[in-house]
């Protein structure tokens, strides 16, 4: 099963606009499955008051948040 089919039932904040993780670790544990699917580094950074996951994809910066309790790209 791909990570974008996967549900995400950790703890979300909204923070403007955008849901994202509530904690560190819990973006962390996604980052990680993220990373192994895409096969490039995945890391988590902080916005506002939520996590992202950030990672580069074929040349693109890209950041995931979560819409519908799956993944979902923010850019």
């Amino acid at each position: 099963m791909t990570v974008f089919a996967m549900p995400v039932f950790d703890a979300t904040v909204l923070y403007d606009g955008k849901e994202l993780f509530k904690g560190q670790g819990a973006a962390a544990g996604w980052a990680a499955k993220l990373a192994a699917e895409l096969g490039t580094e995945v890391t988590v950074a902080k916005i506002g008051t939520g996590w992202a996951l950030c990672g580069n994809v074929d040349g693109t910066d890209c950041r995931w948040g979560i819409h519908g309790q799956r993944l979902k790209r923010l850019d």
